[in-house]
């Protein structure tokens, strides 16, 4: 019966998806059925080590991430774990073989949040990649399905997604990164004064990215590319909207799309994959 085990441990990871992120929860309904599991794993699994960092204000941080980290290892290797979170990431690792060393920069990264609160040029690029590059690699190995071929031509494209999405949510949440966390990503940028240049630099550096990344979405497996384009549409269009917004304004609030034009955005996205309009 460990069957009913391991589609218990997957519905956590389902619910810890939806219940922390909307968008994305959207783009796994429309990836290719047999898909959906093992993304949802891998946010999942993302998810627990990012909260520890960012949330657990009250608890040791390092130890809850260092035994974190254990246990991750010990599922891996054992192919099981009681932490229903783990047991389905693990079992995704182990089915579509994501290598060990995305999940080691990963928990890099996330502990480099315990102790830097700001970053160089180096520092930032070593971040994002183990914070969001790697995460984009995962879900190719899921998506590419062992043609090492295919993952190999759009590992770069799927880093440059990954980093898109990450620098948009750094550019969102500015104001709580900086005031709460005291944290600055972005280098050389004085969050005391953030001017409009320093904003239109940033925002030049991920429209590179997303340029770069629809290039490799375009080239995704059927079943995995009409999921993915919504995450990136949507992502692109919360993009647009900051852009609008006055550098001192993103400092004092969070800009997001409203639940009832994220519906809006999901059926055009939708209609643009089927008419090839990407």
């Amino acid at each position: 019966m460990k069957h009913l085990f391991d589609n218990v441990s997957y519905a956590c990871s389902k619910l810890t998806t939806r219940a922390y992120s909307t968008s994305f929860s959207l783009g796994i309904r429309f990836l290719g059925r047999k898909l959906q599991e093992p993304i949802y794993a891998i946010y999942g699994f993302v998810r627990f080590a990012d909260e520890i960092v960012d949330s657990f204000h009250d608890h040791n941080k390092e130890e809850l991430l260092r035994e974190f980290r254990q246990e991750t290892w010990l599922a891996i290797s054992r192919e099981i774990s009681l932490n229903p979170i783990l047991n389905s990431f693990q079992f995704t690792v182990n089915k579509y073989g994501i290598g060990h060393d995305l999940i080691e920069r990963f928990f890099t990264s996330m502990e480099a949040d315990l102790y830097l609160k700001s970053h160089t040029k180096s520092s930032y690029e070593e971040y994002i990649l183990g914070s969001a590059e790697v995460v984009g690699l995962m879900c190719l190995k899921v998506f590419t399905e062992k043609d090492d071929q295919l993952y190999e031509e759009l590992k770069p494209a799927a880093m440059k997604l990954g980093s898109a999405f990450q620098k948009v949510n750094f550019l969102r949440d500015i104001n709580a990164d900086f005031q709460m966390l005291g944290r600055t990503y972005f280098p050389d940028v004085n969050f005391d004064c953030f001017t409009r240049r320093e904003k239109e630099e940033i925002q030049r550096d991920i429209e590179f990215d997303f340029v770069q990344a629809l290039d490799g979405i375009k080239k995704l497996p059927v079943h995995a590319r009409r999921g993915v384009y919504l995450a990136y549409y949507y992502y692109r269009k919360l993009f647009q909207m900051i852009k609008k917004v006055p550098a001192d304004r993103v400092m004092q609030q969070r800009i997001r799309i409203p639940d009832h034009r994220k519906l809006g955005l999901m059926v055009q996205s939708v209609l643009r994959h089927q008419l090839n309009m990407l």
